[in-house]
């Protein structure tokens, strides 16, 4: 089963939000067809900076104080799935909105693992036997690492905490608990911001449009096919 969950900003993280869409319509605006060509990667880099907002603000202003919306969402869906008894997987692409999950889940005194790219292939093997045999609740991976060779079957509620560009990875992702020895239904959970670059990704996918088939060619690739007007479609949120 799956579930997209919406959460909406506060005031705070919405006027960061709004300034961010229209710094990035200006640079693009500015640029020709040749310039827009030829800085593509400023842009993705500027796409992740809006990415990270609707995550956290705090992923990308170090001294951001305000509101975080889905990370009050995502902790109120972790412990309801704690309180029904269930053991969840979460993940996130950005391995610092991990960190700043650990520091939530510490302060509530909610027990987790956690698996990143970094994680020996040792200890990863130790971590996913002490989950499946125990009774952890919680297991934080960043996607890419939990993308593929983790059998976690010990959960059956999963949580995307950011859409990723490639749909096939996060659904690798939610085959960690999926895996042959798997008892139970498992739920797949999917955060999105609403009325923001998350939602309209999740529409195209929907949609399976060629925009969506090339946004999902891959990690970085799909700027390579995009001109400039599909990427202002792109950052309009009233056309999702």
């Amino acid at each position: 089963m799956e579930e997209i969950r919406y959460v909406k900003f506060e005031d705070t993280q919405q006027k960061l939000y709004d300034g961010q869409v229209l710094h990035l319509k200006q640079v693009i605006s500015e640029q020709d067809n040749q310039e827009f060509n030829k800085n593509k990667l400023q842009v993705l880099a500027e796409i992740t900076k809006l990415r990270q907002i609707c995550c956290d603000p705090s992923l990308c202003f170090e001294h951001y104080r305000g509101e975080a919306a889905k990370v009050d969402a995502c902790l109120d869906l972790v412990q309801s799935a704690m309180d029904g008894g269930h053991r969840i997987l979460l993940f996130s692409q950005f391995t610092s909105m991990l960190d700043i999950l650990k520091e939530n889940f510490d302060k509530a005194g909610i027990p987790y693992f956690l698996i990143t790219g970094s994680t020996a292939k040792e200890k990863r093997l130790e971590l996913v036997r002490e989950f499946n045999e125990g009774d952890t609740p919680v297991f934080l991976i960043s996607l890419k690492a939990g993308g593929v060779g983790l059998n976690l079957t010990g959960a059956d509620v999963v949580i995307h905490y950011d859409p990723w560009w490639n749909q096939a990875v996060q659904n690798q992702a939610t085959d960690r608990a999926h895996r042959i020895g798997q008892t139970r239904k498992v739920t797949v959970y999917k955060l999105l911001a609403k009325n923001t670059i998350e939602e309209k990704i999740q529409k195209l996918q929907e949609k399976k449009t060629d925009l969506a088939t090339q946004i999902l060619s891959g990690e970085n690739g799909y700027l390579g096919s995009m001109n400039r007007d599909e990427l202002l479609e792109l950052l309009d949120s009233n056309q999702a």
